[in-house]
């Protein structure tokens, strides 16, 4: 006797079987794409190329020390072939905002080591950025008799916003001496030491968004007539010399990151170009991990092209990339890609680039307010755990 067999069920059978196999081919072209690929930068070996950039959370305790909830924050997005955490004060001189963590103190030193302790049992990677913020403070966040210092006695337009006072004005800076930009090099070899003994795996210097590092390179910021000042090359002086100190310390463990053409913090430059040159061929020689440069805020700056040009070692790019974005630029190169925002509200962001899932939306509200809500409240999409 015949068996029946709806037609029907026969077609969506085979439909589904075709649309399986298609998923699978899909996920495995996804794995084997660039982004999930392992790659070393310096001495610092990656598990894959998904970078998560650093971002201020402000949700440090008032005195600069991290927290519990920075240990779970961190841990939760050790998936990323690297973590690269939140900008921190080598000195307190240095802070620029309240709640913002340092990494001057043994308080520090020690809490820090519980966030890449968190990381390191998740199998993740992490170094710490080391922002000195220069004339960008106010003594309203600051101890009481700690001043804010800069290149040049020039004050910066804006208000930055203090828990004490609300939002108040930039105070105006004291300009360093020769000697003391000295010592302050030497506070950024201290904050790679305390780093170090916080069991971060490298250190990255903060030389963007109008700090202490880009207010020496910037001719509108920078009008000193020593060594430190003049053309490019002393104008790039400083972050040289704090890359060579941190250097001595996590050798090929360094990163520097960049942002031609960025203005933030009322910072200008005649030749941002020109600028970025004399930094990025200075630094060739002392063997860093990497360039992180963020895409260059106006359309006559190819930052990408000007780093590829004058560095000869690994980059990480930088803004406004998602997984699609992000593997057509890295093609088969030797960098990595990192991502800011999309971090915020995803812990999970390199299992949800996997398999291919939306993203969740952060909320701008809570960027920097107190507590966990916006913070470690994010769910998982729950794949890949």
């Amino acid at each position: 006797m015949e068996s029946y067999v709806d037609k029907e069920c026969v077609d969506k059978e085979c439909a589904d079987k075709v649309q399986s196999t298609q998923n699978k081919k899909e996920s495995q072209a996804k794995l084997e794409s660039p982004l999930f690929s392992p790659l070393t930068l310096g001495k610092i070996e990656l598990k894959n190329r998904i970078v998560m950039a650093p971002m201020t959370r402000n949700r440090a305790n008032a005195d600069g020390t991290p927290n519990q909830m920075m240990v779970q924050y961190y841990a939760e997005r050790a998936s990323s072939g690297l973590i690269i955490a939140e900008g921190s004060w080598p000195s307190v001189t240095g802070q620029a905002y309240c709640r913002q963590p340092g990494i001057e103190t043994e308080q520090h030193i020690e809490a820090w080591r519980k966030v890449t302790d968190a990381v390191h049992l998740e199998g993740g990677k992490i170094v710490l950025q080391i922002m000195h913020a220069g004339r960008i403070g106010s003594h309203h966040i600051k101890p009481e008799g700690v001043e804010t210092v800069a290149p040049s006695p020039l004050h910066a337009k804006g208000k930055v916003y203090t828990d004490s006072a609300g939002m108040q004005a930039f105070d105006v800076p004291r300009e360093l001496s020769t000697d003391e930009v000295k010592a302050v090099v030497e506070e950024h070899r201290q904050a790679a030491i305390n780093a170090k003994l916080a069991g971060f795996d490298g250190v990255e210097l903060h030389c963007t968004s109008g700090y202490l590092p880009m207010q020496f390179l910037c001719s509108n910021t920078n009008v000193r007539t020593d060594e430190y000042g003049g053309n490019a090359k002393n104008r790039a002086r400083f972050s040289i010399e704090c890359l060579e100190a941190m250097s001595t310390i996590f050798p090929q463990r360094v990163g520097l990151r960049i942002n031609p053409g960025n203005q933030f913090n009322d910072t200008q430059d005649l030749d941002p170009v020109a600028s970025h040159r004399a930094l990025l061929k200075g630094v060739n020689s002392i063997g860093l991990a990497y360039v992180h440069v963020m895409r260059a805020p106006t359309p006559n700056i190819d930052a990408f092209a000007l780093a590829r040009q004058y560095f000869t070692g690994s980059l990480i790019l930088n803004d406004g990339f998602n997984a699609d974005t992000a593997n057509e630029a890295l093609g088969h190169s030797k960098d990595a890609v990192s991502f800011a925002r999309h971090f915020i509200a995803n812990p999970d962001l390199v299992e949800r680039f996997k398999h291919n899932i939306s993203l969740a939306y952060f909320d701008r509200a809570t960027l920097y307010t107190p507590g966990s809500k916006g913070y470690i409240d994010y769910p998982r999409a729950g794949l890949g755990q």
